[in-house]
C-alpha cells in the first residue's frame, strides 16, 4: 500500500485546493500517471502516482485546502476489480460516499443511514447534492427561519417545493447547518460564486502588500511619438524575420532595466532589517487569464534583443492563457511590468508584487494637446506610474528612476546603449 501525498509546490507556495480527480476510487493507476491536479495560485499541479495498482481510497474532496505532505488517497498493490465484482462487494469507501442522484427523472434518493453520535446530534435531512429545482423566495424564508440549509436538502426530499418541516432538535444541529448573516439566503437574481484557489490567495496576498510595505506612487507621461514612428517603418520587416510583432513591452522592458542600473535600490527586496540588491534583471509581465493575474518572468532582460523579448513575452501570454506555465517560469522576478492600457485604462495604481519593491504601470495611448517648443501639438501620450517600497527607496529615487525611463522611450535610439 502507498500512500499519494502532496508533492512540493515551489518556492513560496504552502498550500493548494484539489481541483479536480483524474482517477475515480477501485481505477487502476500506472506509477507515473497523474490521479489528480491540484490548484495553486500560480498554477495547476498534477499529482503523480509513485506506483502502480489500485486507487482504493480518496482522502480529499474537491475543494478542500492541503498542504504539502498530506496524504490525499491510497494505491494498494493488485488489479482493478471488473464490474460486476465491483456492484457485488462495494468498497467500504464507496458506501460512505455521498449519495447522488442519476439523473433529474428520478430525484428520490434514500438518505445515509446516521452514525448512533450522528443520530443523537441532529435529525435534519443531510442528502448533499444540488437542488433540481430553483427554491421560491417564500421557501427560501420557511427554510431559513426553520434553520434548514437548502444546499443540503435534494429536491426530491423536500417534494419538489412542498414547505419543509422543522428538524425535530433544531437545537442540536451541527454547525454546518447553522449559516452566518453573510451566508444567508440569496435573492433570487443574486448568485454565490465560490472564489478559486489561485484568486483567494492573489486577494490574500494584495491585501498584504499593502498592509506591509510602505507603498506609494509616483507617475509622469510620456510621448511616444518616436516609438510609434519606429513600429511603423520596421513592424512589417521585424514580423518577417524573427515571427512575432514588434509591441511596446519589448521598449519599456529594456527602458525599466537602463532605469534599475541607475536606480538598483528598485531591483532589491527586503529580509528582515536587510536589503537584497540583486544585480541581474528578471523582468515580470503581468498577463490576464480567466483564472486571475498571474506574473511570468523574462530572465536576464538585460541580456536579450528587441526580438528574443518579444519572443518571449508572447509565449509566456500565451502558455499562461493556456494554464501551461511551470512553476519556474512565475518565481524569482526582480520587478514587474503591467500595461492596463491593454484595456483601455488611462491611469492607475498597481500593487506591488512583493516581495519586489517596485512595479510599473504603463496605461492607454491617447492623443492630447501638449506644449512642444512654445507650442501646442497634438502628441500620442502615455501615463506611467511607478509604485514603491518606501521603506527602502526615496521619493526622490523614484522620481528619478520613472523620468529616466520616460527620457529612454522619448528617445529610443538610447535603449541601444543604457537599455
Amino acid at each position: 500500500m502507498a500512500e499519494v501525498k502532496v508533492p512540493s509546490l515551489g518556492e513560496s507556495i504552502v498550500e493548494a485546493t484539489i481541483g479536480q480527480w483524474l482517477k475515480r476510487e477501485g481505477d487502476a493507476v500506472e506509477s507515473g500517471e497523474a490521479i489528480a491536479e491540484l490548484e495553486t495560485d500560480k498554477v495547476n499541479v498534477e499529482v503523480i502516482a509513485e506506483e502502480s495498482g489500485v486507487l482504493t481510497q480518496i482522502l480529499k474532496q474537491v475543494g478542500d485546502t492541503v498542504a504539502i505532505g498530506d496524504v490525499i488517497a491510497v494505491i494498494a498493490e493488485g488489479q482493478a476489480p471488473s464490474a460486476p465484482a465491483q456492484q457485488s462487494q462495494p468498497s467500504n469507501q464507496a458506501q460512505a460516499e455521498e449519495v447522488k442522484p442519476s439523473a433529474p427523472s428520478a430525484p428520490q434518493v434514500q438518505a445515509q443511514a446516521p452514525s448512533a453520535q450522528q443520530a443523537s446530534a441532529q435529525q435534519q435531512v443531510s442528502v448533499p447534492g444540488e437542488l433540481l429545482v430553483r427554491p421560491t423566495p417564500s421557501l427560501r424564508r420557511a427554510a431559513a427561519a426553520q434553520g434548514i440549509d437548502l444546499r443540503q436538502v435534494q429536491a426530491g426530499a423536500l417534494g419538489l417545493g412542498a414547505k419543509p418541516s422543522a428538524p425535530a432538535a433544531p437545537q442540536a444541529a451541527p454547525a454546518s447547518a447553522v449559516q452566518p448573516a453573510s451566508q444567508a439566503a440569496l435573492r433570487p437574481d443574486e448568485e454565490r460564486i465560490r472564489m478559486s484557489r489561485r484568486r483567494a490567495i492573489i486577494a490574500k496576498r494584495l491585501v498584504e502588500a499593502q498592509h506591509t510595505a510602505a507603498m506609494l506612487t509616483t507617475f509622469n507621461e510620456v510621448d511616444m511619438s518616436r516609438v510609434i514612428e519606429i513600429r511603423k517603418r520596421r513592424k512589417d520587416a521585424f514580423r518577417e524575420k524573427y515571427g512575432v510583432g514588434l509591441g511596446y513591452m519589448s521598449f519599456f522592458t529594456k527602458a525599466v532595466v537602463g532605469a534599475l542600473k541607475q536606480f538598483p535600490l528598485l531591483n532589491a527586496e527586503i529580509q528582515g532589517e536587510d536589503m537584497i540588491v540583486k544585480h541581474h534583471y528578471d523582468i515580470g509581465i503581468a498577463v490576464a487569464t480567466e483564472g486571475g493575474l498571474v506574473v511570468p518572468v523574462v530572465r536576464n532582460a538585460d541580456r536579450l534583443t528587441f526580438a528574443e523579448i518579444e519572443q518571449q513575452i508572447a509565449d509566456l501570454a500565451a502558455r499562461a492563457r493556456a494554464n501551461k506555465l511551470s512553476l519556474e517560469e512565475l518565481q524569482g522576478g526582480t520587478f514587474t511590468i503591467t500595461n492596463g492600457g491593454t484595456f483601455g485604462s488611462l491611469f492607475s495604481t498597481p500593487i506591488l508584487n512583493a516581495p519586489q519593491v517596485g512595479i510599473l504601470g504603463m496605461h492607454n495611448i491617447v492623443e492630447r494637446p501638449v506644449a512642444v517648443n512654445g507650442q501646442v501639438e497634438i502628441r500620442p501620450m502615455m501615463y506611467i506610474a511607478l509604485s514603491y517600497d518606501h521603506r527602502i527607496v526615496d521619493g526622490a529615487e523614484a522620481v528619478s528612476f520613472l523620468v529616466t525611463v520616460k527620457r529612454l522611450i522619448e528617445d529610443p535610439e538610447s535603449l541601444l546603449l543604457e537599455g
